[in-house]
């Protein structure tokens, strides 16, 4: 397992994990974690990434700034709107990847999105964990995470909050770094979404409605396919069925 750094936009370093076969020829997909995650808590220890590796895929996990092993500046300067978007087109070029597939849960399906907007043109696209309001209300979202980093005690227990606070906690996330990192947020209109010809993948927990709706995204794309599993936004990425239904749609030829 290597574990090189990269450079973000700025040069902030980006901690990046791989995995998979040895091959030259084995085909690349970037891996996109979630908010107050890392690439191995989203893709790692529930064995999604291990999934997909087994399939022949050179499977590429970045850290996002602010998580995990990746640099968490706490500078303005180092947090402008689509930051996360403008790293990961740094990594891609950094890597030279010009053939490749890519995926994001939750937050990093809200990345992919945004560069897909921004004229990433990869093979494929899994849009995990996340749904039309979630879009192209993104910051409308943001403004809820930002609530639970400048009060991370005292939410109802059971709450949405108490839920994303104690995850926010066990992660030891930094919340200075992070709470920047929600000033980033942009939303994507409707009508750019329908003009995303990426063959797409909409994949989400049955009971997962935390980023709005996963089948009226799917409607939206005109080129998706919609595939919900059991679980909802905590629970549906630690499911065996994810990683298998990811494995399985990148088999399908394009």
């Amino acid at each position: 397992m290597a574990q090189p750094r990269f450079g973000g936009f700025d040069g902030a370093e980006i901690a990046v994990v791989e995995i998979g076969p040895e091959s030259a020829n084995a085909r690349p997909i970037i891996l996109l974690h979630g908010l107050f995650s890392s690439g191995e808590m989203n893709w790692r220890r529930y064995g999604a990434a291990a999934e997909i590796a087994g399939a022949g895929y050179r499977v590429i996990m970045p850290d996002f700034r602010a998580h995990g092993h990746s640099a968490a500046p706490h500078d303005a300067a180092a947090y402008p709107p689509d930051v996360l978007a403008m790293d990961i087109e740094a990594l891609i070029a950094q890597l030279g990847l010009t053939d490749f597939d890519i995926a994001g849960y939750s937050m990093g399906a809200r990345t992919l999105v945004r560069l897909l907007a921004r004229g990433l043109r990869p093979g494929k696209a899994i849009i995990s964990g996340m749904g039309l309001e979630g879009l192209i209300g993104g910051t409308q979202r943001a403004d809820f995470f930002k609530q639970v980093v400048r009060q991370p005690d005292g939410w109802l227990g059971g709450s949405p909050e108490a839920f994303a606070a104690a995850f926010m906690k066990q992660n030891k996330v930094d919340t200075t770094a992070v709470g920047l990192l929600l000033d980033t947020f942009v939303s994507t209109p409707i009508e750019m979404l329908r003009g995303i010809e990426t063959r797409c993948l909409v994949l989400c927990g049955v009971d997962d409605k935390d980023n709005g709706s996963a089948p009226a995204l799917a409607m939206e794309l005109p080129n998706a396919a919609l595939v919900e599993i059991a679980g909802n936004h905590m629970s549906a990425v630690t499911k065996p069925d994810f990683g298998t239904a990811i494995a399985a749609w990148l088999g399908h030829p394009l």
